[in-house]
């Protein structure tokens, strides 16, 4: 499936690269998910804007919809200081590439007939624009991470799922409940991004962040979600928790936590909606 989809983006074929994963293979010749290389901009923005598509159907299919509170953008590779991201007022479940927007870190759309979401704006463009390494963004009004964005603390490490996010996310207060709307108010969360991957926004939120690929934020996110339920579940048992230690959270992380592992679980959920919901590409 993937083999289709760089065809029909025009990826260039995947070149074989030393193993960065424990869990890539070491026997030659078998079926593995490869990331593709771009020799083409062009290629690569439509590959970024496939899967920016695929990562919102993700969140639909997640229950990530709340009205139409929810954004992920990701940055454009041959004009940096451009990003798309999915429309205002459109359904997770309603994106495709031809309602895609692109705008500027002064919220100017460049390309696309839609509005952008306000709050997406301030957020978004405040951490592509502090950022610059920073390649995608995730955030959406979510059941489990709103609930633990209230308590103000950051996940601790109770299963080998959350050591994916040990000392690799923040917890932001600046800001706490109030819209994020006004030019700024999203810099605290910009700054904070800076050596993360994952922001818990008290009373507000979770956003992540990729380095790597839309793929890899998408996941994450959903991955962080997941990880709030957990923690929420476990501590409403009353019960007091059984950490992982900081040693076995580390190596944990290293092998199950990294942006190549976040890619590699989105390629399962790339290709069952490539095959369900081939409307993404009208």
């Amino acid at each position: 499936m993937l083999q289709a989809a760089e065809k029909r983006s025009g990826v260039s074929a995947a070149a074989e690269t030393e193993r960065v994963s424990i869990y890539q293979p070491e026997q030659a010749g078998l079926a593995f998910p490869q990331v593709p290389v771009f020799d083409d901009p062009a290629a690569e923005r439509q590959h970024r804007k496939e899967r920016l598509v695929a990562a919102c159907r993700a969140f639909s299919l997640q229950g990530f919809d709340y009205g139409f509170a929810g954004h992920i953008s990701v940055r454009d590779p041959e004009h940096p200081h451009l990003y798309w991201t999915n429309p205002m007022a459109v359904h997770f479940n309603q994106v495709k590439l031809s309602n895609l927007v692109l705008a500027d870190h002064e919220g100017t759309v460049v390309e696309g007939r839609h509005a952008l979401n306000r709050a997406g704006f301030v957020l978004h463009a405040a951490i592509h624009e502090a950022q610059p390494d920073i390649v995608a963004v995730c955030h959406a009004h979510t059941l489990y991470g709103t609930a633990f964005a209230a308590l103000g603390k950051p996940l601790a490490p109770i299963s080998q799922d959350a050591c994916a996010f040990f000392d690799d996310h923040k917890v932001v207060a600046d800001e706490a409940g109030a819209v994020t709307v006004k030019d700024g108010s999203g810099n605290g969360i910009a700054e904070a991004f800076a050596n993360v991957r994952a922001v818990i926004h008290q009373n507000h939120g979770l956003l992540t962040a990729s380095r790597h690929s839309v793929d890899d934020a998408a996941f994450w996110f959903i991955a962080l979600e997941r990880c709030c339920q957990q923690q929420l579940a476990v501590e409403a048992t009353g019960q007091v928790s059984k950490l992982v230690a900081p040693e076995r959270a580390r190596h944990s992380r290293e092998h199950v936590g990294n942006d190549f592992i976040g890619w590699l679980h989105f390629q399962t959920i790339w290709s069952d909606l490539q095959n369900s919901q081939p409307d993404m590409f009208d």
